[in-house]
C-alpha cells in the first residue's frame, strides 16, 4: 500500500480573504451545502484512529481551505497531543503540513509550528502590486504586508515553508520579476499553480483568466531564469521543473498533475465527508463520510464513481505527441469534461507544445548535470 496523504479542511471553505480567482468558493457554489462550519476534534480524532488502520508505513495530515488556521490554534494542539498518545502498532510515520494564506500567522502559530514540524505553503502571488490585485482581505485591502510578516515570522521560528503561486494573467506577463523577487528574498522553494477558471465556464472570460498562450510565455521566462541559476550551481525548487526531471530519471512524479491519471488522494471536509481531489469537493463526487465508513467502503465508492479510470483515458493524437512522456495531458480539471467514454484534451496543451519546443535542450542539459552530481540542492 502506498504512503496515505489526508487533505483536511477544518474550517470548510470559510477563509477570512477574499481571493477573486478562488477556485474553491466556485466549489461552495455549485455543491448544495456551501460551509461544513469548524470540524469537530472527535470527527479529527475520528480520521486519526481509521487512518492508523489503514495506513501501511507513512501518513501526510494536511490541511486547506478555505483556511485552515481559522479552525484555532488549540485545534491543532489538540490533534499532535493525540496522535503523540495514540497507540500505533504499525508504527505509521506521521507528517504534518499546512497551506496557509498568512494572515492570521502571529508569534503563537509560527511557535507551535516550528515545534512540531509543519511543512508550511504560503500563498505569495509575487510583487506587492500583483498579490494586491486579487489576493483581498474581507474589507478588499490588499494583504502583502501581512504575508510578508507572516513568512518572517515562520523564518524566525525555523519553520520549513515553500511559496505558493497562482499564475493568473498578470503573473505570466511578469514571470522573472516575480523569480528574481522570490530570490531575493531567499524564497528557494516555489510552486506554481495554473489559475483556474469557474466551472463550467468557457475558460479565459475574466480579467484575471490564464490563457495557454500566456501560459505558455510564462513557462519559457520562468525556465529561462531558473536555467541560468541550475547551471552556474544555484539551486532553486520549482516543482514543475523538479518533476519533469523526475520523469526523465524514470521516475514517477510527485506531483499527481504530472502523472496523467489521478493519483489516491483523500479530501476531508469539515462534517467528515470525503472527496476523492480538491478539485472535485463537489456532491456527485462524494465518496462517504469518515465517521460512518471505512476507508476501505470509500474506496469502492471511488471506483464505482470511476473516479480514477476516466483520468486513465487520452485522446489518441495526445499519444502520439512527441511530448506526451513529459505532458502526460496534465491534470484532469483541465481536461473537462472527463466521463467514461471521453477526455478532451488538456486546455493548456499548447502552453506546454511551445514550453517543451522552446526549452527541451537546455532541460536535457539541466538534467544531465543532475545525474552527474554537479547541481546539489
Amino acid at each position: 500500500m502506498p504512503a496515505l496523504s489526508l487533505l483536511i479542511k477544518p474550517a470548510s471553505g470559510n477563509c477570512n480573504m477574499r481571493c477573486r480567482y478562488c477556485f474553491y468558493a466556485d466549489e461552495l457554489d455549485n455543491r448544495e451545502i456551501r460551509s461544513y462550519g469548524k470540524m469537530s476534534v472527535d470527527t479529527m480524532h475520528t480520521i486519526v484512529d481509521k487512518a492508523m488502520e489503514y495506513g501501511d508505513y507513512e501518513c501526510t495530515i494536511a490541511f486547506q481551505g478555505g483556511e485552515p488556521t481559522l479552525a484555532g490554534l488549540d485545534f491543532y494542539r489538540d490533534l499532535v497531543a493525540y496522535v503523540t498518545a495514540h497507540e500505533n502498532p504499525k508504527k505509521l510515520k506521521i507528517h504534518y503540513a499546512l497551506q496557509t494564506n498568512g494572515y492570521l500567522i502571529n508569534e503563537e502559530w509560527a511557535a507551535f509550528l516550528g515545534e512540531n514540524h509543519f511543512l508550511v505553503g504560503v500563498s505569495l502571488d509575487g510583487l506587492k502590486e500583483i498579490h494586491d490585485r486579487y489576493r483581498l482581505d474581507a474589507a478588499g485591502k490588499g494583504t502583502y504586508q501581512r504575508v510578508i510578516s507572516a513568512i518572517r515570522l515562520l523564518e524566525k521560528h525555523q519553520v520549513e515553508y515553500n511559496i505558493l503561486t497562482v499564475v493568473t494573467a498578470a503573473t505570466a506577463r511578469n514571470g522573472q520579476k516575480i523569480y528574481n523577487y522570490f530570490k531575493k528574498n531567499h524564497f528557494g522553494y516555489q510552486q506554481y499553480i495554473e489559475c483556474l477558471d469557474p466551472i463550467g465556464e468557457e475558460p479565459g472570460q475574466h480579467e484575471y483568466s490564464l490563457t495557454p498562450e500566456k501560459y505558455g510565455e510564462f513557462l519559457k521566462s520562468m525556465f529561462d531564469a531558473w536555467y541560468l541559476d541550475m547551471r552556474s550551481g544555484t539551486y532553486v525548487y520549482n516543482r514543475y521543473f523538479e518533476n519533469l526531471m523526475m520523469i526523465m530519471a524514470g521516475q514517477q512524479p510527485e506531483s499527481c498533475n504530472m502523472r496523467g491519471v489521478c493519483g489516491k488522494q483523500w479530501v476531508f471536509e469539515a462534517d467528515g465527508s470525503v472527496y476523492p481531489c480538491d478539485f472535485y469537493a463537489l456532491d456527485q463526487w462524494r465518496l462517504g463520510n469518515i465517521q460512518e465508513n471505512s476507508f476501505e467502503e470509500m474506496d469502492e465508492k471511488r471506483d464505482e464513481l470511476g473516479f480514477i479510470q476516466w483520468s486513465m483515458r487520452q485522446q489518441e493524437d495526445c499519444q502520439k505527441c512527441r511530448w506526451f512522456g513529459l505532458c502526460r495531458n496534465g491534470c484532469r480539471r483541465n481536461r473537462e469534461p472527463v466521463t467514461a467514454e471521453n477526455t478532451n484534451r488538456n486546455y493548456f496543451c499548447k502552453s506546454y507544445q511551445m514550453f517543451f519546443e522552446y526549452a527541451y535542450p537546455r532541460l536535457r542539459e539541466i538534467y544531465q548535470l543532475y545525474m552527474a552530481g554537479r547541481i546539489r540542492k
